[in-house]
């Protein structure tokens, strides 16, 4: 029987290594199955062979979305966990170390999904945005990873900026980190409703034709909703 690292014991490390390569990201369970896992009573497993078949490779993702690794040594029939040894050096070691993380790597990239925003508004933009027009957040900045855009499919053209900030940066003398959405609206609009409290100048982007609202709800949910589609129809261009 296979027994799992017990990452509260003395392969810590194991878990700063998975928690580093899954770093705000979530599963998606309709990525598993084509990747290679095989679900069975609400967990789902993928086994490969690494290091031309010295080793096992195994991760289980449980119906909480845990997700645990083991190395099975296939000529001592054990658990090797020496990789997981933070002081361990050697080049075998290194050269399993290396294979692991390439495979949690690829796991997290192919099997996870980016998931930085937090807050209930976020959570039901991000949804409501894929939901009606098919369109996810690109991440496009690496150096920036608090910062992504959904863009027409059509024109390209941009149509809503997801952003995590310090209130201060929007005028607010206040140092609380807010999640917040710049959107495409007619210049009109943009004069009437800012007010430095709900509605804001757009953040990093032209004044005139964009406007930033936080994700804290200070505007309903339906409100923001509402902006969103005309931001995309504003993005279509002439």
């Amino acid at each position: 029987m296979f027994l799992f690292n017990d990452i509260k014991g003395k392969v810590l490390y194991n878990l700063y290594m998975i928690n580093s390569v899954l770093k705000n990201k979530s599963v998606n369970k309709n990525k598993l199955i084509p990747f290679g896992f095989i679900e069975k009573n609400g967990i789902f497993t993928y086994k490969t062979q690494i290091l031309d078949g010295q080793f096992i490779f195994i991760a289980e993702v449980h119906p909480n979305g845990e997700f645990k690794t083991q190395l099975f040594d296939i000529l001592t029939q054990e658990q090797y966990t020496l990789h997981l040894v933070e002081s361990a050096s050697g080049a075998f070691v290194g050269s399993v170390r290396s294979e692991y993380e390439k495979i949690l790597t690829e796991i997290a990239d192919k099997c996870f999904d980016t998931d930085v925003f937090q807050s209930v508004q976020a959570r039901k933009v991000i949804d409501y945005i894929s939901k009606k027009y098919g369109d996810n957040l690109e991440f496009l900045w690496e150096k920036f990873s608090s910062n992504a855009i959904w863009r027409r499919k059509d024109t390209k053209k941009w149509y809503g900026i997801l952003l995590t900030l310090s209130e201060r940066k929007l005028g607010v003398d206040c140092d609380k980190i807010v999640e917040i959405i710049d959107l495409r609206a007619e210049p009109e609009i943009i004069e009437k409703i800012i007010d430095g409290k709900k509605y804001f100048s757009g953040y990093h982007m032209n004044k005139k034709h964009w406007f930033t609202m936080k994700l804290d709800s200070s505007v309903p949910i339906d409100t923001i909703y509402g902006f969103i589609d005309k931001s995309y129809l504003l993005a279509k261009g002439k």
